[in-house]
This record gives structure tokens, C-alpha cells and sequence, in this order.
């Protein structure tokens, strides 16, 4: 998909995320450890949800949509042991169905297109409750136990290996405890899902987790949380194009922290509790209460600046009057975009694959922007809104790979963007 943004544009209106992504794909994950039926609501049809719903289907759930965004599904057995790369391919989250499959069918290959060492934490916990694991050849195997008691501890706050661990908590232990859980909004939702189908949890939001579960699931109907990071992706690109925009269907707890980072750098939201106001910002000015002190933005896990914010919080950085330092501590590479906006016209030093410090204000010029990745493609696409003149972006299915319907909703407030 190729698309032409003019920038400058004003946004004006009212604007509702959609269903969070993430949770999507783990509730999905937790609706096959049952058999009985599981209603899905505010599902949002992005490219990664597509995915994993079709894969689901493969594997032999019966999924039945009774409007564009609810589901039901019912898994009356899982007729798949192996997820192989063709099974998976497209589909970021398949490793979640890792759970299921070894809780229905005893028994799980899943073959991966990247290195083992990038799902270490997973394999240690999992090893940590005593499934039987094995890796061959770019797949792990696995074999079901069951235990009364673990207390675990992940090497890290992984949203993956959490959520995988929680469904397998929630089945094959009775009583488990999770230390160094992560405790994203998505994580919550999953938390919150295996309660109403009968699990008990104790720490919800919360690094540490109890667990104890049920002699069986019941099925559930939920309705999936408003994505937290395309609000805040949408709030900041609205105070930097001009205008007034009103986020709707948000929750002011997922969002606080990233308000506070978003005042350092200039923008000021004001957070009701399911509704995000942007009000006209005419000029960013950094906010720093230490004189000598330029402003650092650091991402960090949950309830911390997230790192799926940091393209955008860059593009704000161009924007505002001062120095910045942009400190990517959680991912490698997550900041070699910054060279697309030096070609905008961005005053930026990429210091080492972690820190960027940006110099602002500086005008951004339209240019041309080839396939940007799924975690700075919301970024990408906010610098093309306030540029001066016509961007052109490629590959840009890769932004409503997470993000539903994004171009249209931006559309109905005013940007300009089109469908080539």
C-alpha cells in the first residue's frame, strides 16, 4: 500500500481508538484453552489479528462473527500439534497458541524464523514449571506437565512469556506463582478474561501474580480495552498539526504516565476518565524544572514511558523548543528511524543505537519513505501529518498491521491522506 500525506493539516473532532491489538491476539490465545464458547467484542481487524484468527481457524476453532467487530468462538478440539514458519508467517503472535495447543493436545512444535536466543525468557519459565523442552533446528518442543505449587521468577518482564505462562497457570498448575510479571493494559485484559472464565488471580497490574485455578474454564464475553497506544500516537500528532481533538473511549490509568512524558516535552493533555481532550497548541516549549537539566525521555516497562511511543515522542522532540535526549533503554535499533527524519530536515545525532538527542524546533519537508516498520510507523506517519508539502510513504499497510482503520478515522479529522 502506497499513500500521500499532506502535511500541515489542522485535526478537529472526535476520534475513538480501537480495540487494543495485543490483547486481542492473547484473548484470542485464551479463548482455545475451552472448549466452551468465548464472545470477543471490539475485536480490531488489523492485519495481526487477521493473522492469528485464520490461524485459529487451522487449527480447528469454530469462529462466528456477528458484526465486524465481535466474535465468538468455540474450539471443541484442536485438531494441530505443529505450527510450522509457513502456519505462522504473518502471524507475530502465534507463539501464544503455544499455551493452548500444550494444554488440549499435551504436546507442541513451533518452528520460528528468527534465533531461539529472542524467546530465552519463555523458555526458562516454561522450563522453571517443569514442561519437558526441547530445541531442534529453529523449533522448540514441548510436553505437558502439571504441578500443586511453582513460584517462579522471569528473567524478564516479557508480555508474551507472561501472557504464556498465566494460560498455562490458569490449566495445568493449581496454585503458581509469577514474579517479574510483566503488567501492560493488554496483560490486565488477559488477567481480567481468565477470572470471568473461573481463574482465580491475585496482583492484577501488578508485577507479582497468584494464580490458582479452577477444575475447569468456563467460557467468557468480553469486550477488548481501548488501544492505549494508538490514543496517545493520535493525541500527540493532533497537538503538533493544530487544531482541537477529542480522544473518546479511553481509560485515563493507561495513560497517565504517558501524559507526564508528553508535558516534559510541551504537549498538555487533559485526562477524564474514559476521554482524552487535546486542546491548540501554537507553540512546544521543553518543561524542565532543573535549569541546567536539557529534557530526557527514557522508555522503561510497565507502568513506564512505553517503548512503542518513542518514534512518536521523537517527532514531538523535532518540535519543541530545547534540547532532548531520546533513551531507548529496552530494544536494540528501535531508533535507527531517525535518519528518515534527518532527510525531513530533523536536527538529530544518533549518540549509539539507544540515545538520539534532538535539537528543536525544526521544520519537517514532505519526502519520499520507504516501508516503515511496524513500531515506528505510527511515528512515520505523525512526521508526514506536519511536514511542509506531500510525503509519500510505501509499504504503509505496515502501520494498520497494529492499528485498525487508522487512515480513515485520521481522515474524519481532517488529514489528508490518500490511497494511491
Amino acid at each position: 500500500m502506497r499513500i500521500q500525506v499532506e502535511g500541515r493539516c489542522p485535526l478537529n473532532g472526535i476520534y475513538k481508538p480501537s480495540g487494543n491489538t495485543n490483547a486481542a491476539m492473547a484473548l484470542l490465545a485464551a479463548a482455545l484453552l475451552t472448549e466452551k464458547p468465548v464472545t470477543l467484542r471490539n475485536v480490531p481487524r488489523t492485519i495481526s489479528t487477521q493473522a492469528m484468527f485464520g490461524l485459529s481457524e487451522w487449527m480447528g476453532a469454530c469462529l462466528t462473527w456477528q458484526d465486524e467487530t465481535t466474535v465468538t468462538i468455540q474450539a471443541k478440539q484442536l485438531t494441530q500439534r505443529i505450527l510450522t514458519e509457513a502456519e505462522t508467517e504473518g502471524a507475530i503472535g502465534a507463539i501464544l497458541f503455544l499455551a493452548p495447543i500444550l494444554v488440549r493436545r499435551k504436546h507442541v512444535r513451533v518452528e520460528f524464523d528468527f534465533p531461539l536466543n529472542r524467546i530465552r525468557t519463555h523458555l526458562e519459565a516454561l522450563r522453571d514449571l517443569g514442561i519437558d523442552v526441547i530445541t531442534v533446528s529453529g523449533a522448540i518442543e514441548c510436553r505437558s506437565a502439571t504441578w500443586d505449587f511453582k513460584d517462579i521468577i522471569l528473567a524478564q518482564a516479557s508480555v508474551t512469556a507472561t501472557a504464556v505462562i498465566m494460560m498455562l497457570a490458569a490449566t495445568l498448575g493449581k496454585e503458581t506463582i509469577i514474579h517479574n510479571a510483566a503488567c501492560e493494559p493488554h496483560i490486565q485484559e488477559l488477567a481480567h478474561m481468565l477470572e470471568s472464565m473461573g481463574v482465580h488471580i491475585e496482583g492484577i497490574g501488578s508485577n507479582i501474580l497468584r494464580i490458582i485455578s479452577p477444575p475447569e474454564l468456563d467460557g467468557a464475553d468480553i469486550t477488548i480495552g481501548p488501544d492505549h497506544i494508538e490514543a496517545a500516537s493520535v493525541a500527540a500528532i493532533s497537538a503538533l498539526c493544530g487544531g482541537r481533538v477529542q480522544i473518546e473511549g479511553t481509560r485515563r490509568d493507561d495513560l497517565r504516565m504517558i501524559a507526564r512524558i508528553y508535558q516534559r516535552l510541551g504537549i498538555q493533555l487533559d485526562l477524564d476518565e474514559n476521554v482524552v481532550y487535546v486542546p491548540k497548541h501554537d507553540v512546544l516549549t521543553l518543561s524542565n524544572r532543573e535549569e541546567d537539566v536539557d529534557s530526557s525521555i527514557e522508555t522503561a516497562i510497565w507502568p513506564g514511558f512505553p517503548s512503542d511511543l518513542v518514534a512518536v515522542a521523537t517527532i514531538v522532540a523535532t518540535q519543541a523548543r530545547g534540547t532532548s535526549l531520546i533513551h531507548e533503554k529496552l530494544f536494540n535499533n528501535r531508533l535507527l528511524f531517525v535518519d528518515r527524519l534527518k532527510a525531513m530536515g530533523a536536527q538529530i545525532v544518533l549518540a549509539d543505537p539507544h540515545r538520539a538527542i534532538v535539537i528543536g524546533p525544526s521544520p519537517l519537508y514532505g519526502v519520499y519513505m520507504d516501508t516503515p516498520d511496524v513500531r515506528a510507523g505510527m511515528g512515520m506517519l505523525g512526521a508526514a501529518l506536519i511536514a511542509n508539502g506531500k510525503s509519500t510513504i510505501d509499504n504503509a499497510q505496515a502501520v494498520e498491521q497494529t492499528f485498525a482503520g487508522v487512515f480513515d478515522k485520521l481522515r474524519a479529522i481532517g488529514a489528508q491522506i490518500e490511497v494511491k
